[in-house]
């Protein structure tokens, strides 16, 4: 047991000294943008007491280990925690909070896939990841505006206008996905 130990402190320690600035920079976004999706969505109550650093340590997993599912793990955390506190807690549906959780979440998922390609010892130009970040940004700005118009049409076409239009999406989203997996099929 004591020898398993030992040889994972090697291996840490080995990583830390091999680490070059961009992979590690963007094992830190990772951190940030899911330790601050983790603060959004949970309510004050459980984010500010004693569950925070277990919420920390569950956000962190992925900017350690990006390859695998822990980035799943993480999303799926900070919806339970959304959905706990606007049901649970009755706190109020905001927009900067919905905008916010996905930005953070989408910015994680996105940065923990970078991560995943490219090795903590990589020289990788800094272009790399700034093109990487700016088409995510582009993403998420249309999915905000996109996110407001949808909101704004929501208040205005109330009843079975409303329902008609949300069968219609998922209908679209259906047939867009079955066209994908059929795409990759070939």
């Amino acid at each position: 047991m004591w020898a398993a130990v030992i040889n994972r402190m090697g291996r840490a320690r080995r990583v830390a000294v091999r680490a070059t600035l961009v992979p590690l920079l963007v094992r830190c976004g990772i951190a940030l943008s899911l330790v601050l999706a983790m603060v959004v969505a949970w309510p004050v109550e459980i984010a500010g007491g004693r569950f925070l650093p277990l919420l920390i340590a569950v956000a962190l997993y992925p900017a350690i280990a990006p390859r695998g599912r822990g980035a799943t793990v993480v999303i799926l955390v900070v919806v339970a925690g959304w959905i706990a506190d606007t049901t649970w807690f009755e706190a109020r549906v905001a927009l900067w909070r919905v905008l916010s959780i996905g930005t953070l979440l989408y910015l994680g998922h996105t940065l923990s896939a970078l991560a995943a390609v490219v090795p903590y010892d990589a020289v990788v130009n800094l272009d790399v990841v700034t093109t990487w970040l700016g088409r995510a940004a582009a993403v998420v700005l249309v999915s905000a505006v996109l996110t407001v118009i949808a909101l704004g049409l929501g208040a205005e076409l109330a009843g079975s206008a409303f329902v008609l239009a949300t069968l219609v999406g998922l209908a679209g989203a259906v047939g867009a996905t079955t066209l994908l997996a059929r795409l990759l099929r070939r």
